[in-house]
Formats: structure tokens, sequence, C-alpha cells
């Protein structure tokens, strides 16, 4: 992520990197963990990383992606994104790591992974500084709260 527009400093967008952070950290892990041999510790890695993420893409599609969306610049890039998370979505359970194609995609994946965050973190939420109002802000807040119960 940029450190220079000061975007970090926003509270939801803190919590966002924080997440962002977790998920990639336990991505990283189970891949660690399938070149050590360790599938069954891939495995509850990646069941981390699902759990996790589900929670942070409703706070962010019911939140900042929602406000965002209404404004039609934004509405392709966030359709790509919330694409993107239901792609990962729908891979993530049904890997079988002990077999090596599966493993391959988890891999992938993860690489993946770190691109659409850096889509986030260097395009969508460095603009939302500038294109959401107070209200939005809250909104966007109570949606994430609404997911992180």
């Amino acid at each position: 992520m940029c450190h220079y527009c000061g975007c970090r400093d926003i509270p939801l967008i803190k919590e966002f990197v924080a997440e962002h952070e977790r998920v990639t950290d336990a991505g990283g892990d189970a891949v660690r963990a399938l070149d050590r041999g360790e599938t069954a510790r891939a495995r509850e890695l990646v069941d981390v990383m699902a759990r996790e993420l589900a929670a942070h893409w409703r706070g962010e599609e019911d939140g900042l992606f929602a406000v965002m969306r209404q404004d039609e610049e934004y509405a392709a890039y966030i359709d790509a994104l919330v694409q993107e998370h239901r792609e990962l979505a729908a891979l993530l359970p049904a890997l079988d790591l002990t077999r090596e194609a599966d493993a391959g995609r988890l891999r992938a994946a993860v690489d993946e992974l770190h691109r659409h965050i850096a889509k986030e973190e260097d395009g969508l939420f460095p603009a939302s500084l500038t294109a959401l109002t107070g209200e939005e802000w809250n909104r966007s807040m109570a949606a994430w709260r609404a997911a992180h119960p």
C-alpha cells in the first residue's frame, strides 16, 4: 500500500489492511506447510483464510464497496473486485490439498490474492479519501461492524 495519501489513518481502512495482513499471513503459512508436506496444517490455514475473508468481504461489500459503487466511476472496478471475492470463496473450501493440482491452485490463489489486495490498497482505498462524505464513512464503518459482531 502507498504510504503517502493518509488513508491508512482512517480507522476503517486500518481494519481492512489488518485483515489483509492476517489473510496473506495465513495463505503464506499454508503454502509453507504444503512445502513441508503438512497437508492437514495447510488445510487448517486455508480454513482460517476462508473464515477471515468471509467477514472481511461482507464488511467491504456491504459498506465501502456499496457506497463507492453508487459513483459510476468506481462501479466496474468494484464489480471486478467482488467477482474475485466470489471466485476465491468458491475455491478455498473445494481444495483437496492432498492433490498436487489443488496445491498448485492454492499457490496461484495466494499469489492472486496479493494482486487483488494491491487493487484495493493502492487504488480503491486512496480514492475513498476524496470520494466519501462523513456520512458515507459512517455507513461504511457500520457495515464493517455488522460483519464483525
